[in-house]
């Protein structure tokens, strides 16, 4: 009698070798950064809580990749690719989520002010501004944040740390947004344009303070004189005056 034991799930082992006997060369595999639409009400604050999302799960994944080096190859599990931009998920519950970039869906409302998010982290996230709980606390200056992600990008003002370069000319950045923001000026690319005067600009916040040129809004008051700008620069210069 053979000692040789059965395996108990012989359907299994055949998917493993079928898997493996036209494996190629393995690729770490990224989560897509959503790229912001003009009209997103809430690009900003969604961004940064994908982002960190996004970040985490890429993390995850390079230090995966590195274990493997390191103790020889990972099985690798069945990849799920998006029908409309060909990114390639590990999990199908990725790309069920990453799918919502493309249907522009938003299953997450808040019971407030009932604005709309694709992901349940960012709706967590939004609802902070509501209660203003901000759990994430400097442990240099005490300032608060209610993300975890903008501490950490607040932790590089005390550590001068710059982990973002521009390939075009060097320029280092603490954040990536801020990077993002500086390739324009190479590319000279201009995606928010103004509703009323069709004038683009290189960021939203830029456009946001252009757009008070129309609407006559002066949301910067001087503490002395109270009078009002529609740039906090042009306050900056104003209060030199009262020196």
């Amino acid at each position: 009698m053979s000692s040789r034991r059965k395996n108990p799930h012989p359907k299994r082992a055949e998917n493993a070798r079928t898997v493996l006997k036209g494996e190629k060369e393995e690729r770490p595999v990224l989560l897509c950064v959503r790229i912001p639409d003009d009209d997103d009400e809430d690009d900003d604050e969604e961004d940064v809580a994908f982002d960190e999302v996004v970040e985490q799960q890429n993390e995850k994944l390079r230090k995966e990749k590195t274990a493997t080096k390191r103790g020889g190859k990972r099985k690798r599990g069945q990849q799920h690719e998006c029908d409309v931009c060909e990114k390639v998920f590990d999990r199908p519950s990725s790309l069920a989520i990453h799918m919502r970039i493309h249907t522009n869906e938003k299953p997450y409302e808040c019971d407030v002010c009932e604005m709309r998010f694709r992901h349940s982290s960012t709706l967590r996230v939004h609802e902070r501004i509501h209660t203003n709980e901000k759990p994430y606390e400097c442990d240099i200056c005490d300032k608060a944040f209610r993300e975890s992600g903008k501490l950490k990008e607040h932790m590089r003002i005390h550590t001068n740390e710059k982990p973002y370069e521009c390939d075009v000319c060097e320029k280092r950045f603490s954040r990536s947004g801020t990077l993002q923001s500086h390739m324009r000026i190479h590319t000279n690319e201009k995606p928010y344009e103004c509703d009323v005067c069709e004038k683009r600009f290189r960021t939203s916040s830029q456009l946001k303070v252009h757009v008070r040129i129309h609407t006559n809004e002066k949301a910067y008051e001087c503490d002395v004189c109270e009078k009002r700008f529609t740039q906090s620069c042009n306050l900056k210069t104003h209060m030199r005056t009262h020196r």
